[in-house]
């Protein structure tokens, strides 16, 4: 997952305000009790922190996966 993508799917599942609040606010025990945001400047990878934070904020397993990728051009 890249960095856009990340960015993408938080907007997506939260919302733009929200998940841009969630990204600064919400501690996520399983990256040492980071926010994604400091997880991901301090390199952590998108995908890991997308997945934690998914867990942390309850979205469902099936919005995990393939999130934030553009729709397929037709």
């Amino acid at each position: 997952m890249k960095l856009s993508e990340f960015q993408r799917a938080v907007s997506d599942e939260f919302g733009r305000s929200y998940g841009q609040a969630l990204l600064t606010d919400l501690v996520l025990g399983e990256l040492g009790g980071r926010t994604a945001a400091e997880a991901l400047a301090a390199g952590r990878a998108p995908r890991e922190v997308w997945l934690a934070l998914c867990k942390e904020a309850g979205v469902p397993a099936s919005h995990w996966y393939g999130a934030g990728k553009p729709a397929p051009k037709r």
